[in-house]
């Protein structure tokens, strides 16, 4: 089989699986809606062609009854019941799951077929539901022996089978077929043979189902097939890879940009006559026009990598409803903001820290007796994305027990993880969870309890300089927070030097510049400098980071949840630096290096580690005057 074809096959169909889920849930609120039970339909149906082609029997076999129930279930031969949609989404997951497996390199002949209990529920909805003889509501499945045209082997009249470089599933269906797109194909067996309305590519899915009925006007296959070549031509799929390596140059040649621009800035220092003159107003122009196009090459490069939410947040519902079940709780998950976009490494990389805070909420926020607590039975899980500056922020709150800081506290002392002076307000105390070997369960579950490998979420949000934090009120819910960069590359800085070193803030936490006093009040023997009213905190900058301390006249007041101001030389301006990841070696507060303008390195100072104020240092935070 052509390894690129079923690549492709794969990647189209999980996309669709994965908006199957979305309308099936929906579908379940809403079980009269026409447009989302002929979208499932049209996917199912879709997905089944493609699958015959690639040689997969069992996926076949399930798109191919799931098919069936929906075509009675949307030309009203059978009611939408909890049956039905329970069935589905039992095919949904079991074609997700195989599509899954072969995204991960699992080859099609390992994949298992499909389970009788699956083939049982799809038939029992079909059968039981549509009045209709067994026969005739559920024509047989694809049996699993039926052969599949092989992968580059020639169609019948010599009819092309590729375009633009890629496999027309539809070109090869009426190649293998003789049957036009719009052609009914009921009562097909062979996978080779299974109807396929449009292209699997989701653009052409959703141009059939723009057109409301499933029989086609006499019109219809020609404006299908126009639609499906568009997309085709508008979108083309690119390895990762080579989008990072071209984002990487994009980024050094902005640098070099800046670098020249500075360069050219100290030679108009110089008195310049005749000819050399016109060649520096020249070379001006010049350099302005390649900073230009660079820049702009950048930020089109950036919006390549960018991918909204959505795509990992539509993997939820599932998860969110089948565990619900399986504990005996009823929970709604309220998904916004889907569309807020952010780096697709940071989709990638979001996945299982989501799932863990999903499943603790589950099991350990969510309250088994809400009657007894006051609360409606339904309980809600909000999963909330939006953008904040240059910071995309996820939510993600349960309204349900809370959890008590003095019982967290007290755990973690009795595990040894604190001293009796250490996490002494609230806040701090909710913090604890973060803590490796922290743990709330007295015993180990199928589920892991609120807390339970929380170090390992915080460390997998902070690989890519984001934060998160816990809020919590006993009685009324948690809400865990996320903030990342929206650009994992380039952030926006302040520049600033301590002690002669040149260092970069996070411009999403700096709030403003003040000057310092020469003395200050002092509160507990640590400085303090009231702003606007607020006492606030002074730390030296130079102190925290083991830089010897300077005098420092400058303070940037920090914006995070609990505010002080930070001791600095001198201010240096602002820059969006290109950020190179400290891999080899670990340094407390700083996340990775830059190089500014003037070509100087440049160390990042990391966004967590301002916004824990600077504690996770074991060196003291005393300003120095």
């Amino acid at each position: 089989m052509d390894d690129e074809m079923l690549k492709d096959f794969v990647v189209e169909a999980l996309e669709l699986a994965s908006n199957v889920e979305e309308h099936l849930l929906t579908l379940e609120r809403h079980p009269d809606d026409l447009e989302i039970l002929n979208a499932v339909f049209r996917a199912f149906h879709t997905i089944k062609g493609g699958a015959g082609f690639v040689n997969l029997p069992a996926m076949v076999s399930a798109c191919h009854l799931t098919e069936n129930l929906f075509d009675a279930l949307r030309t009203g031969k059978a009611p939408v019941t909890p049956l039905a949609i329970e069935a589905a989404l039992q095919a949904s997951g079991f074609v997700a799951d195989q599509l899954n497996e072969l995204s991960n390199g699992a080859a099609p002949d390992s994949l298992a077929s499909m389970p009788p209990t699956l083939e049982g529920i799809l038939t029992q909805a079909i059968e039981g539901k549509s009045g209709a003889p067994a026969a005739a509501a559920a024509p047989a499945a694809a049996p699993a022996s039926a052969p599949a045209a092989p992968a580059g082997q020639a169609v019948p009249n010599g009819a092309s089978v590729m375009k633009d470089g890629q496999l027309d599933w539809e070109s090869m269906y009426q190649a293998v077929t003789g049957a036009s797109a719009g052609t009914p194909a009921t009562g097909v067996s062979a996978p080779v043979a299974a109807a396929v309305e449009a292209s699997p590519a989701p653009a052409a899915a959703s141009a059939a189902e723009a057109g409301g009925d499933a029989k086609p006007a006499a019109g219809a296959p020609q404006h299908n097939r126009r639609a499906s070549d568009s997309a085709k031509e508008e979108s083309i799929r690119i390895d990762a890879g080579k989008l990072d390596a071209l984002l990487e140059v994009a980024g050094e040649s902005v640098q070099a940009a800046n670098q020249a621009a500075v360069l050219l800035e100290k030679l108009q220092q110089f008195k310049f006559e005749g000819t050399a003159a016109a060649l520096m107003s020249t070379l001006a122009e010049t350099l302005g026009r390649a900073s230009r196009y660079s820049s702009e090459l950048q930020r089109a490069t950036l919006s390549t990598r960018m991918q909204p939410v959505g795509r990992l947040f539509q993997k939820f519902p599932r998860l969110v409803r089948e565990l619900a079940k399986d504990l005996g709780k009823d929970v709604d998950l309220v998904i916004t903001g889907a569309e807020t976009e952010v780096d697709r490494v940071v989709v990638d990389s979001l996945y299982d820290p989501l799932v863990h805070m999903l499943r603790n909420s589950l099991d350990h926020g969510i309250e088994v007796d809400r009657a007894a607590a006051g609360k409606p039975n339904k309980a809600t899980i909000s999963l909330h994305a939006w953008q904040a500056g240059s910071s995309v922020m996820i939510e993600v709150f349960d309204d349900g027990k809370g959890m008590d800081p003095e019982m967290l506290r007290n755990k973690a002392l009795a595990k040894g993880l604190i001293t009796e002076h250490q996490a002494l307000t609230a806040d701090e105390a909710l913090q604890l969870v973060f803590l490796p070997g922290f743990s709330t369960k007295e015993v180990a579950s199928s589920v892991s309890g609120r807390g339970v490998g929380m170090d390992v979420v915080k460390t997998a949000v902070e690989k890519h300089r984001g934060t998160i934090r816990i809020d919590s009120t006993i009685g009324k819910g948690t809400k865990f927070s996320i903030r990342l960069p929206i650009e994992l590359s380039i952030i926006p800085t302040m520049l600033v030097r301590c002690a002669g070193a040149p260092l970069a803030l996070p411009m999403a936490v700096v709030e403003r510049v003040v000057e310092l006093p020469e003395t200050f009040d002092e509160v507990g023997g640590a400085p303090v400098l009231r702003d606007q009213g607020r006492p606030l905190p002074v730390h030296s900058l130079a102190g925290v980071l083991g830089y010897e301390p300077g005098n420092e006249r400058v303070g940037v007041v920090m914006a995070v949840p609990h505010p002080y101001i930070l001791g600095v030389q001198s201010v240096e301006g602002t820059a969006d630096l290109v950020i190179k990841p400290l891999t080899a070696i670990h340094t407390n507060g700083i996340t990775g290096t830059a190089r500014s303008a003037e070509g100087e390195l440049v160390l990042v100072v990391g966004l967590s580690f301002l916004l824990d104020g600077c504690n996770d240092t074991e060196r003291s935070a005393v300003a120095q005057v």
